[in-house]
């Protein structure tokens, strides 16, 4: 068997949403399979730690696809051409995208349909790609994987696609994510937080993860609460990030804000594992890849009541309706004065966290995978 996988995300230092299932789910599928032939086809120079084993070919295909253009010349001419020559089985993506122009089976992962829902979000180029194309990558493959039980219902009724085409592979968290020892803790707390506890948000900063809305909540919240809590952003500026560069610099309370961009795992899992609590209150997700992460840490969460959020936080969160700063900043003050609520809540992280297991995931996408190949065969 030989599968061969769009793994541009694949990026050393830069792993984020889509990087960190490809990594995680076939990290695992290599390591389990050694029978099979692995053809990773990049964009760029790689890093040799994401050739997992012998049984890796990795490919470096030509134009980088960082831009529509770009994407359209590598996934429909410089794709089409590499599996023609290595003859795959299978050729799967994680990052919604697929090949019109080959005759090769296909499955891609359509993490969810943000750009359809609130496309104002995200730079016109991007956008007019994504809704063009999505819809005919979708009814080109032959399955869709996508991560929760909220997006595979969101994709059939976007674009009208039987469920049984649509498969769940859920995302899992890196093993670092486990709860912190209190020595740790307060080391963490002293190095980010001048040794104060804090609220903390995980993400690329950008519209759709409504940073604006929970910056206006902490204001709210600091001035009904004497308290010194403190609210840490860890990601990088993204597209439209302007207006929140702009708030922060403005904040009344902008010297208890700590904005740190991309970390790595092992510092990033301190950091949220070290949090009073998460603050996750995006408009639209198709996972929430933090929600899981800090339950893994045994840190409950403050939580958007929208899409696929509940599904992944269960008892573990407070929720609010996102675009309600009151609510936002009124739950911030329950998680602040009612420690018995928030015992609750991180009792029932453990239960919640053995839902999502990257290895579970990995094996049950390589089962579908030989499913595809093996009905391809037989057509």
């Amino acid at each position: 068997m030989k599968i061969a996988v769009n793994t541009r995300f694949l990026l050393s230092g830069k792993l984020e949403g889509i990087g960190w299932f490809t990594h995680e789910i076939f990290k695992r599928m290599v390591l389990n399979h050694p029978e099979v032939e692995f053809l990773f086809i990049f964009d760029r120079a790689y890093d040799e730690q994401f050739i997992f084993a012998k049984n890796v070919t990795p490919i470096v295909v030509s134009p980088p696809a960082r831009h529509p253009i770009l994407w359209h010349i590598w996934f429909n001419w410089a794709v089409p051409r590499i599996l023609k020559k290595h003859k795959p089985d299978l050729f799967i993506s994680t990052d919604g995208f697929a090949s019109l122009y080959t005759k090769v089976p296909q499955i891609t992962t359509i993490h969810d349909l943000a750009f359809e829902h609130y496309p104002e979000h995200l730079p016109f180029k991007f956008r007019y790609y994504l809704r063009k194309y999505t819809p005919q990558f979708a009814k080109k493959v032959n399955r869709i994987i996508t991560v929760s039980t909220f997006s595979k219902s969101d994709i059939a009724k976007t674009y009208n696609i039987q469920e049984e085409k649509i498969s769940i592979i859920h995302n899992g968290a890196h093993e670092r994510y486990k709860p912190l020892s209190n020595e740790t803790i307060t080391a963490v707390r002293q190095k980010y937080s001048n040794a104060k506890p804090y609220f903390v948000f995980a993400g690329a900063l950008h519209p759709r993860k409504n940073v604006e809305g929970l910056l206006d909540a902490f204001a709210q919240f600091k001035e009904k609460n004497n308290c010194d809590i403190q609210l840490l952003l860890i990601g990088r500026f993204a597209w439209k990030s302007e207006a929140i560069k702009e708030k922060l610099a403005n904040h009344p309370f902008k010297n208890e804000i700590h904005h740190y961009d991309y970390m790595n795992v092992d510092e990033l899992s301190n950091v949220i594992g070290a949090a009073f609590a998460l603050t996750f209150v995006s408009l639209f997700e198709g996972f929430g890849i933090p929600i899981l992460e800090a339950i893994r840490c045994n840190v409950p969460g403050i939580v958007a009541n929208k899409t696929s959020m509940p599904e992944v936080a269960g008892n573990t969160a407070l929720y609010v309706n996102p675009k309600d700063v009151s609510d936002i900043a009124d739950k911030m003050g329950e998680m602040y004065v009612n420690e018995g609520k928030r015992t609750s809540l991180i009792n029932a992280c453990a239960e919640q966290a053995a839902i999502f297991d990257w290895d579970e995931s990995a094996e049950k996408l390589f089962q579908l995978i030989k499913k595809e190949i093996s009905t391809s065969l037989n057509n």
